[in-house]
């Protein structure tokens, strides 16, 4: 459905690519932060580790931004065009 001249279905599956894309790069980050660490590389695994938590950040405002795409779309006062 398009509203105001947004899909807001394919936009919501944008972003939940992004979100998936992070996810991804969060694992990546999680798995080096222990190498670095079991190697005994402190610095860099404490710099990781901060890293991952930025990434959760991240995802935490995708979630907010994909709520507010939802409740922006209800009420929008514009015109709203179905596929029929």
């Amino acid at each position: 459905m398009c509203t105001n001249g947004i899909n807001t279905g394919q936009f919501e599956q944008m972003i939940d690519q992004i979100d998936d894309h992070i996810k991804l790069e969060r694992r990546w980050v999680h798995n080096l932060a222990h190498q670095a660490g079991d190697a005994g590389f402190s610095a860099t695994d404490d710099k990781l580790h901060a890293v991952q938590e930025l990434l959760d950040e991240a995802r935490a405002l995708i979630a907010d931004a994909k709520d507010a795409l939802e409740d922006d779309a209800a009420a929008a006062p514009g015109v709203t065009v179905s596929l029929v």
